[in-house]
Formats: structure tokens, sequence, C-alpha cells
């Protein structure tokens, strides 16, 4: 049984946060410590999408199987879309635009999964500013070889979905992460991959209520440079896809 959205129960005495979700290891993180957070209850997952593909931006995974990760962990997805070839004008516009909605509604903070990257930070920081939000960023300078071995302590399970093939081989790309790809990866990749070497997709974990099933298809390269597995939801044994309400997705 997961931690549910509401920690012990509390709700009213608590403060309603959106926690930035990507569906991958750092991100399942950061919910893990705000599920468990006596002052914290979180509203929502906000999930940046690109139209038309309907996948996580830079992770590149399906909508589908998001969906599937927010039934499991019971709480809402409340999606960002931006286009194909969004700039930072429209990138920004489309974030503030559901910030706003969330603001009226008492949400003052959206946590993150950072790291170490004062840049990215401060970016967030100044554009949530502007909507009268705070960022939390409860992982913020821990050691990322501890924090990856931590989150397979706890018992999330993830897999590699994205690789930067100028860093690391393409066969990773769907490759299980854990101890034995973390004690293989190269001197100078953050075992995070906090840098943009890998993304990855968690299926399984304490804050989950059931793990989610999903098939690894064709691996991908875009731009010449990042492979991508092409992660989809489960089969039925009539061949139908799977989906949140009834196990089906047309």
């Amino acid at each position: 049984m997961p931690y549910p959205p509401g920690g012990d129960g509390n709700l009213r005495e608590k403060e309603p946060v959106l926690v930035a979700w990507s569906g991958g290891k750092d991100s399942a993180l950061a919910l893990f410590r705000c599920l468990r957070s006596p002052k914290y209850r979180v509203k929502g997952l906000l999930t940046t999408l690109t139209e038309p593909y309907d996948r996580v931006t830079m992770h590149g995974v399906r909508k589908s199987l998001l969906e599937l990760q927010a039934s499991s962990l019971r709480i809402p997805l409340i999606p960002v879309i931006i286009s194909k070839h969004c700039t930072d004008d429209q990138y920004r516009a489309r974030m503030k635009e559901v910030l706003q909605k969330e603001a009226e509604q008492g949400v003052s903070h959206v946590v993150f999964g950072d790291l170490f990257l004062e840049d990215v930070r401060a970016y967030r920081e100044r554009h949530l500013a502007e909507v009268g939000m705070a960022g939390l960023f409860p992982l913020w300078g821990k050691d990322t070889a501890q924090l990856s071995r931590a989150f397979l302590r706890l018992g999330f399970r993830a897999v590699i979905t994205c690789v930067d093939g100028q860093i690391l081989p393409d066969h990773i790309a769907g490759e299980e992460f854990d101890g034995r790809l973390l004690s293989w990866l190269p001197k100078g990749v953050d075992p995070c991959g906090e840098r943009g070497e890998f993304h990855t997709f968690v299926y399984d974990g304490p804050i989950f209520e059931r793990p989610v099933a999903f098939r690894r298809g064709k691996v991908v390269t875009r731009e010449g440079r990042f492979h991508y597995v092409d992660l989809l939801p489960p089969l039925r044994s009539d061949g139908d896809w799977c989906n949140i309400r009834e196990g089906l997705e047309p």
C-alpha cells in the first residue's frame, strides 16, 4: 500500500503542493519525500507533454504509461501541453497558464527533483515567482551516488528510457536501473543522470499501489544522438491495449 496523497489524513492542515513529474526516479524520490512530510499534501503531478506525440518531454514516455503511474499513485496528472518545436517563450506561457489556475486554488509551491544544477534551479524559481509561487527542492545537494543507491534500497524499480549517445551506448536504453548498471557506469557519468546522460521510467516502489505493467518496444534514435526505448502499455490476452479504468486502451 503506498503512502496516501495526504500522508496521515489531516488534509486540511497540510499545504497543497504540485510535484514536477517526469515519471523518472528523481521525481519519484521527491514525491516520496513529500508524501512522508507532515507539512505538505500532493495535489497533483505537473507533467510537460509534447504534442502531437503525447509523450513526456525529453524522456519520451507515452502519456498512457504516465496515466498508469498516476492511477497506481492515486494522484492526478496536471498536464502542460507544448508543441513539437516549443520555444522558451511558449513553454513559459503554457506553464504560467496552468500554474496560475493552481495558484488560484491555493497552491503556492512546486516540488522538483533537481539535484545540483544551479542554473536550472534559478530558472524555475524565477518563473515560479511570476505567479506568486516558490520551489521546493527536497533532494538538493544530496550525494548522487548515495541517492541512486538509496532509491534502490527503498524498493523502487526503474528502466532506462533514453540515453545520450555521445556519452553512453545505445544498448543501455531499455536496461534496468539497478546496482549492476550503477557499478558499470563510466567515470564522469552522474549516477542520477543529472546532466542528461540518461532518463528513467519508474514502474514500482513504496509509493505505488501496484507495479506499472509495460512492454519494451523498439529503440529509436533522434537527432542522431538520443536513443529512446519505446515503452508500451501491456496487452491483454486478446491483444487489446491496457488502460486505467478497465485495463483497456483502444
